[in-house]
């Protein structure tokens, strides 16, 4: 199953206002590379990846960032949504998609595939949505 990953409210909190990795950033990117052919689906990544690794260095330990390596790129113009094949199954992960990015999942029958992480908010979603999907692989 494909998993579509933010990186700003997701691998990326923030203590004080300074952004630094995600609570279990590095276990949650191990887990999902083992399991789910993973994608990025952020504003950082239109086409390349390139872009994603320069963001994320300065926030990675030497493994973080050798692992994020794995992850496929996508593209997309205005709307996340465009990247993601709404035929298949598949789970997003993002801390706010675009309401119309909401509509078009809906419209869809897709809902039930974004789950919301929002490490700005909550420093622990990651965590959770770990123990999420751990949950479904077993």
């Amino acid at each position: 199953m494909k998993l579509y990953l933010d990186i700003d409210g997701v691998l990326l909190g923030s203590i004080d206002g300074e952004p630094r990795l995600a609570n279990g950033a590095g276990d949650f990117i191990d887990f999902v590379l083992g399991r789910f052919d993973c994608y990025w689906l952020t504003t950082h990544c239109k086409g390349s990846v390139e872009p994603v690794w320069s963001y994320l260095k300065p926030y990675s330990t030497d493994d973080f960032y050798r692992s994020i390596q794995q992850i496929k790129p996508t593209n997309f113009d205005v709307f996340k949504t465009e990247a993601i094949n709404l035929s298949e199954e598949f789970i997003w992960i993002d801390d706010s998609p675009l309401s119309s990015e909401i509509e078009i999942l809906d419209q869809h029958g897709k809902l039930n595939a974004w789950y919301e992480v929002n490490t700005y908010k909550c420093p622990d979603d990651l965590l959770t949505c770990l123990d999420y999907l751990r949950g479904l692989a077993s």
